[in-house]
């Protein structure tokens, strides 16, 4: 976490373990309040990698899932990095500032993709770098496009939007309430926090993870780097993938599983009570796998109403034939309930030829 920002946000009273603002002394009511009101969010736990240079763009999309050509100032886009086998390393954001491409990401992962990717520069005329100098801070509930407004308008007005004015970056995001991350140097993000706390309640950073989790929007963390392909976390549903760009790590592997139509896990939202916290990476069960997980936690926070609400990657078979007898951690575990997700999956489809496959 940056120090002048950690500092600041200690006055404001944050209680912060490692990088991540915990909560602001009663996560409780913070929950309720981000259920019902407008919340204010510190979200060092995502961090911004710039890619800048004259090949920048290219080399980008010669990486990701996402479709770099595509991408200009005023939108921002969802991709993944791959290795060769199709796996998920990172899920990240795109989106431009000023002349750079900027990847926002888990702070966790920050490291390792920063290195990884590095390592095929080559002598591309491309530099990637951390941004320590910048802080993101979120802004959700119903009075959060106001709040934008109010102190830079324009807004964004739709899902998927992006604008950079006075130093700083805001990009729309989707959700049940409209959502906003913005991304600027320490001391503007501390004056637009203290505009901002007047209307809406600081909550703490892990109830971003329940706003993505009602949208739908997987991550990769350290405990599932590298389990899933893309479209098992359903990074084709909003807008993570892209079937008519050129080749980038595990490229065949995602174009067969879309032409070859042989999908057989999807990511659900799902509802837990009784259990101890899940955690990424947990297992799931169902009779249909006897001994074999059925699926793997992604992400999960509590839920306002109690119990906790995740996204979980999980048989499909195991869905739709027995939903409810799926379990938490083991074949004994605490009953889960699939919930709804804010957009519908795909009919299954007939094999259709890869028009890019030779």
């Amino acid at each position: 976490m940056q120090p002048e920002w950690r500092e600041f946000l200690l006055r404001e009273g944050a209680t912060i373990e490692g990088d991540s603002v915990v909560h602001f002394g009663d996560p409780a009511r913070e929950l309720a309040h981000a259920a019902q009101g407008d919340a204010l969010l510190d979200l060092s736990t995502l961090a911004p990698v710039r890619v800048s240079g004259s090949e920048a763009g290219v080399f980008l999309g010669g990486q990701l899932t996402q479709d770099v050509r595509e991408l200009d100032a005023a939108h921002h886009r969802i991709g993944a990095y791959c290795t060769a086998q199709g796996r998920m390393l990172v899920i990240l954001r795109l989106f431009r500032r000023n002349s750079d491409y900027y990847a926002l990401l888990p702070y966790s992962l920050r490291d390792a993709t920063i290195e990884r990717l590095r390592r095929y520069v080559m002598r591309a005329k491309v530099q990637i770098a951390p941004t320590d100098a910048l802080v993101s801070v979120g802004i959700a509930g119903p009075g959060a496009p106001v709040l934008v407004e109010r102190v830079l308008a324009p807004a964004p007005a739709a899902t998927g939007d992006c604008t950079t004015r006075d130093d700083v970056s805001v990009l729309r995001l989707s959700g049940e309430v409209p959502r906003f991350i913005a991304i600027g140097p320490p001391a503007r993000m501390q004056s637009l926090w203290s505009d901002w706390r007047r209307h809406a309640h600081p909550v703490g950073a892990g109830i971003w993870d329940w706003y993505d989790i009602r949208a739908g929007l997987p991550t990769v963390l350290p405990q599932t780097t590298e389990a899933f392909v893309p479209q098992m976390a359903n990074l084709d549903l909003v807008g993570g993938i892209s079937l008519t760009k050129g080749c980038y790590p595990g490229q065949e592997i995602v174009a067969r599983m879309h032409y070859l139509g042989r999908l057989k896990q999807r990511m659900y939202r799902a509802h837990v009570v009784d259990a101890r916290a899940p955690q990424p990476g947990d297992s799931i069960h169902a009779p249909l796998m006897r001994e074999q997980s059925a699926g793997t936690v992604v992400m999960a926070h509590a839920s306002p109403g109690g119990g906790y609400e995740m996204l979980a990657v999980i048989q499909i078979a195991a869905v739709e034939t027995e939903a409810d007898a799926l379990r938490l951690h083991d074949a004994s575990g605490p009953s889960l309930a699939v919930l709804p997700l804010p957009y519908a999956f795909p009919a299954p489809s007939q094999p259709t030829r890869d028009p890019h496959a030779r």
